[in-house]
């Protein structure tokens, strides 16, 4: 290839699919997350490496890996968007605050149990400000913060997230949400002050998707009490989920972020014995937003709604 030029341009759109391949590990998934082609992927990582006048990908048996030149290309990656949000945020703190929209992508149970009371405050603080709220979980999540769909992130540490030192985002921890043992109320066990984890490895499970934080933390938890569930039901929603165990058709974990769902059910929710299983929910914006005033109040407010939850759970 050519070597870079002095005046050289980089098309920051391309930054984003190269970001977004590292992530997902494959043009087909790249492809997917982006809403493009395989073939719209690697003309757009073809040309960004014309533009650098380097190779950012080689083969990798039927795949592609990325070379050490756009790993190094990352690390800059990072900074310039960074610097990138840096700038936004200082022209919205020059102009007006409390206009515009802002887009919050959340897991199922934290719109459930943590939005509700922050979202109430924002209307009362920034009156004019419009809030969007979808539901996703990572990687998705962060492909959406990445390419501008989604302001900011509130999400589950596990496997699909990025790491604490992830320098693509600024972000906070909100709270330790415990994980309850729900039982069919007439389940042997559904008498006890808590329950042993062990206890039910012989029992059939209501469990979500892997690919779904709780059902990848349910998975875990199970894993390290010793045993593999048997998932007799697979479902994300926590309605259906709470009817399967009424019905007797298996046990299941159960967030405090929900528990309130749960009151009036006829099923038993009981602590685990011992160390309860737990799982650490976490706010993120764009490397370089987290001065942007608007977006400062929303965390602010979801920190503010956390810290009611774990009081209240005292």
């Amino acid at each position: 290839m050519e070597p870079l030029s002095p005046a050289f341009t980089i098309d920051l759109r391309r930054l984003t699919v190269l970001r977004e391949l590292q992530r997902r590990g494959s043009l087909a998934r790249t492809a997917e997350a982006l809403r493009l082609t395989p073939s719209a992927v690697s003309q757009q990582l073809a040309a960004l490496a014309r533009e650098l006048g380097v190779p950012l990908t080689e083969r990798d048996g039927r795949g592609v890996r990325l070379t050490g030149q756009a790993r190094v290309l990352l690390t800059h990656a990072d900074v310039i968007a960074a610097q990138l949000e840096r700038a936004r945020a200082d022209l919205a703190a020059y102009g007006e605050g409390g206009r515009g929209s802002v887009t919050v992508g959340c897991f199922s149970s934290g719109i459930l149990g943590l939005l509700p009371t922050a979202l109430r405050a924002l209307r009362e603080r920034l009156p004019q400000l419009r809030v969007d709220v979808v539901e996703a979980e990572p990687p998705d999540l962060f492909t959406a913060l990445d390419g501008g769909q989604a302001d900011v992130a509130v999400a589950v540490d596990f496997a699909a997230a990025p790491p604490h030192t992830d320098p693509r985002y600024s972000r906070t921890d909100l709270l330790t949400d415990v994980l309850d043992i729900a039982l069919p109320s007439d389940h042997p066990l559904a008498g006890r002050a808590e329950v042993p984890l062990r206890e039910l490895a012989r029992d059939p499970w209501i469990v979500g998707s892997g690919s779904s934080c709780c059902g990848a933390v349910t998975r875990s938890v199970c894993a390290a009490a010793g045993f593999t569930p048997e998932i007799r039901h697979a479902v994300n929603d926590w309605a259906a989920l709470a009817g399967l165990v009424e019905a007797g058709q298996g046990v299941a974990l159960v967030p405090r972020l929900v528990r309130s769902l749960y009151a009036h059910r006829a099923l038993a929710l009981r602590p685990a014995e011992g160390e309860p299983p737990s799982r650490n929910v976490f706010v993120a914006v764009r490397a370089g937003a987290e001065s942007d005033p608007v977006l400062a109040a929303v965390r602010e407010e979801l920190a503010r709604s956390a810290a009611v939850i774990a009081a209240g759970r005292g």
